[in-house]
Order: C-alpha cells, then structure tokens, then sequence
C-alpha cells in the first residue's frame, strides 16, 4: 500500500491506483497532477505496481463479446449508454496513466517522462469528471450499466515491456478513438445535444495530444534500445495485440499525433 504521507509523484500515482471509488480516483489524479506541475511533489521512491487496479462494485464487468449492442445516440437511453461507455473508457485510461507511471518509473530516461503521463492522468481524470456530470444531467451515473474490461486486459498483456504498452495502448486502442469519435460528435449534434457533444470533442482534442504522447516515448524508448520504431511498431503489435486494426481510419488525426499512415494502414483488416 502506498503512504499517503509520503508527497511524492510515485506514491502519489500508486494511491490513485489503490482508489475504488470512481469519482475519489478521478480528484485524486487531477489533484496529483496539479501537485506536480506546480513543483509541490519530489519524484519519490519505486513502487511495485497493482496487478489491477482498485475499482468499485459497479459496473458489472462482462467480457466485450458479451456487452449488450449499443441503442444508437438519438434517444435518451442511448445518450447515456454512449457516455456511460465513454466514461469507462476515461476511468481506465486514468490507472493506464498511473500504471504507467508507477510500472515503468526505473526506465525513465528523464522527468519528462513524468511529466508527459501525469499530465495524461490529470486530462483523462477531467473526461472522466466531465462525463459522469453529464450523466447526472440524465440521472444516471457511472455503474449504472455493465461495460467491458478489455482494456485492462490489454494492459494486462503488455505489462513486461514498457515498448509493449505504448505500442498498444496509445497507439492502437486511443488511435482508435481518434478514428470513431468524430462520428459520435456528429450523431450528438444531429440529435441537438450540444452539451454532450461539447464534452466528446474536449476530449477528441486531449486524445491526440495523448497518442502523440505514446508515440514519441514508443520512439524514445526503441532509440535507447536500437531499435528502428518502424520496424518494432508492427512486430510488437502482431505480437501483443489480437486481431486487425480496423479501418476506416483518420488520418488527419493520426498524422498530428506524429503516426505514418504506411505504419498502421500495413496492419489494416483486409478487405
């Protein structure tokens, strides 16, 4: 367990890994982030990290070939299970951060690689935030619905090897996201919900920043060990990651998050 009286960037990670509660996790990790930016944190001592992170009773998690189909986002029910998945989504992506930080600590070349992932984990902690408060518009909440546990276990798989988890998680699973999100803030648009809409494209913004973040420590993290990021890239990704990436794919944002097109149009589902 980690020491809350130790004010440190690792301690400080590792709690937030250790919160269940969904909303006492997303403060904690914004507040953790504030700290660090403003100086008010040392960097600490290494922690072994959680095999899984703390999280609440609720949602019940099912395996992603078991989630019910999604309503589409022109009715009420619908809205909320898009945001109820959104912010699932957003709740992972914080211990992914977190993870991130507190796993691969000793290969850190500099503090540069702290400051890139906390301030990812304050970013996802604020969609998480922002996505719960607008299912409260609806009178819902986070848990209300079962969601999919897919991307811990993509974590799960990739937790040897730093190069591992930046080839999967920013670059294949958040690229992802880049892809199908534009989508979701036209469909929100179109049903005259603009204050959801507002949310999805505050986080669309933050995301390729959060991509563009994977790929450049996926780069460093290949220059420090020799290797060609070009040619590791899709080796590790047939390696660790199931199936095709799924196009179509976009490109605009992708290439701002500093991806080649040649690199994951190569690994495209086939026609």
């Amino acid at each position: 367990m980690s020491d809350v009286t130790d004010r440190s960037l690792l301690a400080g990670a590792l709690a937030v890994l250790e919160t269940a509660n969904a909303r006492h996790k997303a403060a904690s990790a914004r507040a953790l982030a504030d700290d660090w930016r403003s100086g008010g944190l040392i960097l600490g001592n290494v922690h072994v990290a959680p095999d899984r992170p703390a999280r609440p009773d609720r949602p019940e998690l099912l395996p992603p070939r078991k989630m019910p189909r999604r309503r589409r986002a022109g009715g009420e029910r619908g809205r909320i299970a898009l945001l109820h998945a959104l912010a699932h989504i957003e709740l992972n992506a914080i211990d992914l951060a977190c993870d991130m930080i507190v796993r691969f600590a000793d290969q850190a070349p500099d503090t540069i690689f702290f400051d890139d992932w906390v301030k990812v984990a304050g970013e996802e902690a604020l969609h998480f935030t922002l996505l719960a408060d607008r299912l409260a518009d609806f009178a819902a909440a986070y848990g209300d619905l079962p969601a999919h546990d897919g991307l811990w276990q993509a974590a799960e798989v990739t937790a040897d090897d730093v190069l591992a988890r930046l080839a999967v998680v920013p670059m294949v699973l958040e690229a992802r996201g880049l892809d199908v999100t534009p989508g979701m803030i036209a469909d929100l648009e179109r049903v005259g919900d603009r204050a959801s809409a507002a949310v999805v494209k505050r986080i669309y913004a933050d995301e390729i920043g959060h991509v563009a973040i994977g790929n450049k420590w996926f780069t460093t993290f290949c220059e420090m060990r020799g290797q060609d990021p070009a040619a590791a890239w899709p080796e590790i990704v047939r390696a660790r990651y199931r199936g095709f990436l799924k196009p179509p794919f976009n490109d605009d944002a992708r290439q701002a998050a500093g991806m080649s097109s040649d690199l994951y149009r190569a690994l495209a589902a086939p026609n």
